[in-house]
């Protein structure tokens, strides 16, 4: 079946019609009023949309067009929400079609079922006055043949920058380093200030990246406009490592002020403070930073000039004016990212044109990036192609460089994505700015709106995620936390987040507010609240809801409440919606009792301190997503095991396994940090769950080891053995013996790709774990290493990724021999020994190998490199991480790290790749 649009325009048309299929389908047959009713909506919805579906690939639209669009995009909300009200009081709260005849007779003695039927005849006029007005104006002429259609990149896998990628970046890098290189003793800083898209946070994090090593401790933290000092301070301390982290909730910014400065009093600190707006968010966080010459070193972004000057003044240090790239700089970057070719001479037939536009970019590289990657993705191979594109980007923004033409560049992009990507990338509009937004939390929440249309063999999960993908190959979104190609998070540009804002505005897609007062001041707005942000910076978490809430969020369909607040999200006024999500800092119990009425909900998510929840959620039968990150539960309902369409399941840290788990069998994802608080039934009740496919599980956060233990973990590996379609296994198991019945698994899983035992203890590599063609991420703990156990794991045809912890000294060499790993490209060996310097890499072995990362004891160091390092030949990265007890820390172990950077440089000056070295002291 080909895919459906779904655009913001349309808004429900598509999920819409599916509903009314369903209403005129055999289910259905006894309803005969309501069946015609619905087949005429249908008609009548289906001649508008494809005119709508056209109307989204326009930008500019006269008044009356866009009126009647907003006129139908607000019906087909409207007309949803009947139809949901009414099947649902079809089928009744436990959601089981099969009693449809019962209730229909019910409804009928009741006169519920006149009642909307009534409410449909009235939609059934709304719509066919809009196809009238549609026929009476003409809508269709309006369409001129200059919007065209937007060409999907077929590459859906997720591309991502490496440093060496990056340009015009070395220069003002390597100057930040010098300058930040001058003393070793005093408190230093410097302020990167300059317009938005010029790159300020790129260049602090190549400078993060290139000197962090030499730090005992470091932070990278971004501030944006509103922030939630609280909850930043937190951050930053847990970033840190401090011991005494606490959450923001439960101590006060003053005490986690003292906290970070007594941590940091005799330590060398590295810290980025990124996207800092105003001098009052600059006067705490300059509270953390202790006096004296312990040689800490800070870095501040920021676009106000008056800021960047203040934060150098009260530490007395550099300010870094950011400047645009000149023209080689620009054209590099461009013709790179168009061509993937840094040789403009390529496309010399475009050499005028191009021009035209990176005047227009203004040595931006957001503004470049964004145009190269509109016209690689739209695949515009013709001058004509790039001549229109230019012609569209308006005045010189290279003479007038305001936040205005930076708007029209952007917007560029945003008005040549498919339609069916605009809408998910308006999503993002949810979300604060500065937030990293994980990939399957929007996979899962677009699904969950609908925004999904279904492709024929794919699940819809994936199908978002190749969206989620696509607007990263687009440059729409930046890339956050990425492993093997494979990007898992991504941030929004705060101009891009600008351009998302207006444009919901525009469609009424999405609201966003900062305070309760403003939320209940949507009551006013000319169209209802459809999707909702709420942001709570200071002073707007201690007003008091009023009495307008229900007003303004009777509609809303997606709830998202981030910051601090005594109050709990407005559950009680919500009644259509489906995505619920909610992170809120404070101590106190938060009251989510009302959800048990959201017959809609489709995903919920929430991070609190407590959370106290329904006694009963049988009703919330299309529930797909729940994940509670909380420190506790005061009670879950047992009829959870009930819901039908459960799909992943994230459980709070004080709880178990569900009683009569077995039930659950919808599940794909489960997440259970407390394992041990669980019944051996419960725990062997997971070999049921033939669906699942992510397994995380933690045995317990205080792991005390009894017989009970011991029988939870052998059902544990029982259950494991059963799970046939499982692909993602992450064990955290603290107990002092050694792999026990997983060590001799019988039968894995023979699907799976991701292994994760850190902290879970084999004598040996398992032989099973040979056996699994589809493996590519290992993570194992081992207390003996040997040339055959490494043997065994060389000849898995798919290990991308591995990493070793080896807990005793090997008795002979570990030979890594010709054509073991054949694709893997990261390994990582540790060892409470210096197992180095018995680690033999042979010629042809790891071919396709590019970052080695080592850890040296300086105690156990014999000052030795591992051998054959030179016949890794595919090698560009290593990274050696140097580990010291407290004796050595600026004693005796302090003059002999440079011997042991130096060996290891000496050691790769014989590959013929020279591969960068990074040393971590």
């Amino acid at each position: 079946m080909a895919a459906e649009i779904v655009c913001a325009a349309t808004g429900v048309i598509n999920p819409l019609l599916g509903k009314l299929t369903q209403l005129v389908g055999e289910e259905y047959k006894k309803l005969s009023g309501v069946r015609k009713q619905a087949s005429f909506l249908k008609a009548e919805l289906s001649a508008m949309q494809a005119l709508l579906d056209r109307l989204e690939l326009m930008d500019k639209l006269d008044s009356s067009t866009k009126d009647w669009r907003d006129y139908v995009r607000e019906m087909s909300y409207d007309m949803e929400n009947c139809i949901d009200d009414y099947i649902h009081d079809l089928e009744g709260a436990a959601g089981k079609p099969g009693f449809v005849r019962k209730m229909a007779q019910r409804l009928r003695r009741l006169g519920r079922r006149h009642q909307i039927a009534n409410r449909i005849e009235e939609l059934k006029v709304l719509a066919a006055d809009a196809n009238s007005r549609r026929e009476r104006y003409k809508f269709n002429d309006c369409i001129h043949s200059s919007s065209e259609d937007v060409v999907v990149d077929p590459r859906l896998s997720a591309m991502y920058t490496e440093a060496a990628g990056l340009v015009g970046i070395d220069e003002p890098r390597e100057e930040l380093v010098r300058k930040l290189s001058e003393s070793e003793k005093m408190i230093k800083v410097v302020s990167i200030v300059g317009f938005g898209g010029l790159g300020k946070t790129t260049l602090a994090k190549q400078v993060y990246d290139q000197i962090g090593g030499q730090f005992q401790c470091k932070a990278f933290v971004s501030v944006s406009q509103r922030p939630d000092m609280a909850s930043l301070l937190s951050h930053l301390q847990l970033k840190l490592g401090v011991e005494e982290y606490s959450r923001a909730h439960q101590v006060g910014q003053g005490d986690i002020i003292d906290s970070i400065r007594e941590y940091l009093k005799h330590k060398r600190y590295l810290i980025v403070v990124d996207d800092l707006w105003d001098q009052p968010a600059w006067n705490i966080i300059r509270c953390v930073f202790p006096e004296g010459d312990n040689g800490g070193t800070v870095i501040v972004t920021t676009r106000v000039e008056d800021v960047a000057y203040r934060a150098c003044h009260d530490l007395h240090g550099h300010v870094y004016r950011m400047k645009p790239l000149g023209i080689k700089e620009s054209e590099r970057l461009f013709f790179n990212r168009v061509f993937r070719s840094e040789d403009s001479g390529c496309a010399s037939q475009y050499a005028e044109v191009s021009a035209q536009i990176l005047k227009k970019c203004g040595g931006l590289p957001l503004a470049i990036i964004t145009i190269a990657s509109l016209l690689e993705t739209h695949q515009a191979r013709s001058r004509s192609d790039w001549e229109r594109i230019a012609n569209s980007l308006g005045s010189n923004f290279a003479a007038d460089p305001t936040l205005e033409g930076m708007r029209n560049i952007l917007n560029l992009s945003y008005i040549h994505l498919p339609p069916r990507l605009r809408v998910c990338f308006l999503y993002l509009g949810l979300y604060p700015e500065d937030r990293e937004v994980e990939r399957d939390d929007l996979a899962r929440q677009w699904v969950a709106e609908g925004f999904i249309s279904s492709v024929s063999g794919l699940d819809l999960e994936d199908v978002a995620k190749s969206y989620f993908n696509e607007l990263i190959n687009r440059s729409m979104i930046q890339p956050g936390r990425v492993r093997d190609g494979e990007v898992f998070s991504c941030r929004v540009h705060d101009m891009m987040l600008d351009l998302i804002l207006r444009k919901c505005a525009e469609v009424n897609f999405l609201n966003a507010a900062y305070s309760y007062a403003e939320m209940e001041g949507m009551h006013t707005c000319k169209y209802k609240v459809r999707r909702l942000s709420l942001n709570l910076r200071a002073g707007g978490a201690s007003a008091t809801p009023g009495s307008t809430l229900a007003t303004s969020l009777s509609q809303v369909r997606s709830f998202a409440q981030f910051g601090k607040s005594i109050y709990p999200p407005p559950v009680e006024y919500f009644k259509h919606i489906r995505v619920l999500v909610f992170k809120v800092a404070g101590s106190w119990t938060t009251n989510l009792t009302a959800i048990g009425h959201l017959f809609q909900l489709r995903y919920l998510k929430f991070s609190a301190y407590s959370v106290e929840l329904p006694a009963e959620i049988r009703g919330l039968v299309h529930l797909n997503t729940l994940e509670m990150e909380c420190e506790s539960v005061a009670r879950i309902s047992p009829d959870i095991v009930h819901l039908p369409n459960l799909f992943h399941l994230t459980l709070p840290s004080n709880m178990g396994l569900p009683e009569g788990m077995r039930n659950m069998t919808s599940l794909r994802t489960l997440d259970c940090s407390n394992m041990l608080e669980s019944s051996p039934e419960d725990i062997k009740g997971l070999g049921e769950l033939t669906n699942l496919r992510e397994l995380s599980i933690c045995l317990s956060r205080l792991f005390i080891y009894s017989p009970l233990v011991v029988e939870g973990v052998d059902a544990l590996v029982s259950s494991i053995g059963k799970l046939r379609e499982l692909r993602h296994l992450d064990l955290h198991y603290g107990g002092q013996r050694y792999g026990g019945q997983l060590e001799s698994l019988a039968d894995p899983p023979p699907l799976i790709e991701e292994i994760n035992l850190p902290r879970w203890k084999f004598l040996r590599v398992p032989k099973w774990i040979g056996e699994l063609s589809c493996l590519r991420f290992l993570s194992l703990r081992i207390a003996h290493a040997s040339t055959d156990e490494v043997r065994l794991l060389g000849e898995l045809p798919c290990l991308i990724y591995a990493s070793f912890c080896v807990l005793c000294v090997p008795n002979d060499m570990v030979v890594i021999g010709d054509g073991s790993f054949p694709v893997l490209e990261k390994l990582s060996f540790v060892s409470p020994w210096n197992i180095m310097e018995f680690l033999v890499f042979q010629a042809g072995a790891m071919p396709k190998l590019r970052l080695l990362a080592l850890e040296v004891q300086l105690q156990q160091w014999g000052g030795v490199t591992p051998a054959g390092m030179h016949h890794l030949l595919g090698l560009q990265h290593v990274s050696v991480r140097i580990k010291r007890t407290d004796d050595e820390i600026g004693g005796q172990g302090e003059r002999v790290l440079p011997d042991v950077e130096c060996l290891f440089r000496n050691a790769l000056q014989a590959h013929p790749r020279q591969p960068t070295l990074v040393v971590f002291k």
